[in-house]
């Protein structure tokens, strides 16, 4: 059985005017819905300011003359200035929240095309964010006037998942803009692509702080620059992409350089200086390695985050900034946090969303989208482009896929491999034999930077967990729990050193937690994470 028809709407002061029998020769869009033969209005909620309420009920009386069945309430709105967007929809809203509205019963249409530009966008809003649920609907003229005509009405569903099309602009939209993050680079890790679809939503819905969590060289820097550039082509977004390193802050000049001073606050200070917090209005800043700010720093900061002013040093009165804040770090801010290290405040006012970067050796399978990227930039910039050979390609991959490459530098590393490899290749290829001589290269590196104990020697069992307990393993468990303890004692953090030994298998879990995993094998060996990390 089809509900009745429920119609809310302004009368309108001009298109539903008129008192005399001329009246009928013109079209009044607030009548011509109770017109159409093959719809019936049940009843209408008809809104009007109090000076026109003469009108109104000229209008209640034609509508009930025209439609015996449409029951007509006339609601008074007392309005001020029908003009001002804060008072109409103030108005508008408290009405519909005392309204009864049944759903089940009835079907509800909001009638957007009398009333000022004001109130016809004032009942949109309340019809899209379902305080008036229903339809909206549009009333136009006939092409002919003629006396009775109703002229033709419109019905508009702001539910967008009716509209296919619509919806396909949408996701179209979203993965355009996922690509953009990524540099159109086609990434397979799952984990990396669930992280950058989440990331994408965020940027372009809110301006809270971001943390960027993960080691040098995975991209921090990079993704927060794209966040930014994706929200100025948002328009949300007028001013700067501000970024320093914090580590390179040190001493009286870290306030300085970051809040700004004020002239001769400070021997030095020949001039006022805004600082890059006031730099980054109504922009983005990237605070990288966050956690090496000093305290008096991360104090200044946490007052600007919340209050969006702050005092530069040597000031007696406050400047302001509206800035989004995006912060990197390798630290774990959680143990600094622990320690002493880190305000806690802090933590918590710029860990609303965190996200860890996985480095290069945890995205082995996305190792070949970034180095065909890296080729065709290398192209661009030198008008020469470069291809591997096959045999090369499948050399290259086998090894800088492969747990041998530890990519110590991320990103760093691997794109100053795939430079030399362009650089040095005769006649646009890249032979077998450079590659080979690549790799020996990266070994080298590698096994520079490593610790110069590798064998095993350097982990004492016995000390670990005691003589006699050590005598009772076999020599599998022993060099598999050697090899474990030495990727804990390198790694930042339990879950660093997780995501390390289980870089593979944590793929194909619905549920990651490399912690726990980790901590319950350390366990069973009676080993602590506490203590390796000590060590």
């Amino acid at each position: 059985m089809k509900k009745p028809i429920v119609v809310i709407g302004f009368l309108g002061t001009q298109l539903d005017a008129g008192q005399g029998a001329g009246r009928w020769n013109k079209w009044r869009p607030t009548v011509s819905l109770a017109q159409h033969e093959d719809m019936v209005v049940s009843r209408m909620e008809l809104l009007y300011t109090l000076r026109h309420k003469a009108l109104a009920e000229v209008v209640k009386a034609d509508i009930q003359a025209v439609s015996p069945e449409t029951t007509v309430n006339l609601v008074p709105l007392d309005l001020a200035d029908p003009w001002d967007f804060g008072e109409v929809y103030t108005r508008l809203y408290d009405w519909a929240r005392a309204y009864t509205f049944n759903t089940e019963r009835e079907q509800y249409w909001t009638h957007i095309t009398t009333g000022t530009h004001v109130a016809q966008i004032c009942m949109f809003l309340l019809s899209e964010s379902r305080v008036v649920p229903g339809v909206l609907a549009q009333t136009s003229p006939p092409k002919k006037q003629r006396e009775g005509e109703a002229g033709k009405c419109t019905l508009i569903d702001l539910d967008l998942s009716r509209y296919d099309v619509i919806a396909r602009r949408f996701d179209a939209e979203q993965r355009d803009a996922v690509a953009f993050l990524k540099s159109g680079i086609a990434t397979r890790n799952a984990r990396f692509n669930a992280l950058i679809d989440e990331i994408e939503r965020v940027a372009v819905r809110s301006r809270a702080p971001i943390l960027l969590v993960g080691p040098t060289g995975a991209g921090k820097s990079f993704l927060a620059r794209r966040m930014f550039e994706l929200k100025q082509a948002r328009h949300q977004m007028t001013g700067p992409f501000v970024e320093v390193n914090c580590a390179t802050l040190r001493g009286d000049g870290a306030a300085s350089t970051l809040f700004g001073h004020k002239k001769g606050s400070f021997t030095g200070a020949a001039s006022d200086r805004p600082g890059l917090l006031r730099t980054a209005n109504q922009g983005a800043l990237f605070l990288d390695e966050i956690g090496e700010l000093g305290p008096d720093e991360q104090a200044m900061l946490l007052k600007a985050i919340e209050e969006k002013r702050f005092f530069p040093v040597g000031a007696d009165k406050e400047v302001e900034s509206d800035f989004q804040l995006i912060a990197g770090t390798n630290r774990d801010l959680r143990s600094d946090v622990a320690e002493g290290l880190f305000r806690e405040d802090l933590f918590a006012r710029i860990n609303l969303w965190t996200y860890d970067l996985p480095g290069l050796a945890q995205r082995p399978e996305d190792i070949e989208p970034n180095v065909d990227h890296l080729l065709a930039i290398h192209a661009a910039e030198n008008h020469r482009v470069v291809r591997f050979n096959a045999e090369a390609r499948t050399a290259y991959l086998r090894f800088a896929q492969s747990g041998e490459a530890i990519w110590s530098g991320n990103f760093r590393d691997l794109s100053a491999s795939v430079t030399r490899l362009a650089t040095l290749a005769d006649g646009g290829r890249i032979p077998v034999a450079l590659v080979e001589a690549e790799i020996a290269r990266l070994r080298w590196l590698w096994k520079r930077g490593a610790p110069a104990a590798a064998a095993g020697g350097d982990v004492d069992l016995d000390a670990l967990l005691g003589e006699e307990r050590a005598a009772a393993l076999d020599l599998f468990d022993r060099l598999q729990l050697e090899a474990v303890v030495r990727v804990c004692r390198q790694a930042r953090s339990l879950s660093d050193a997780g995501r390390q030994l289980f870089q593979a298998s944590r793929e194909q879990r619905s549920v990651v937690n490399d912690a726990d995993r980790l901590r319950k094998y350390l366990a069973k060996h009676g080993v602590e994470w506490s203590r390796l990390a000590e060590a």
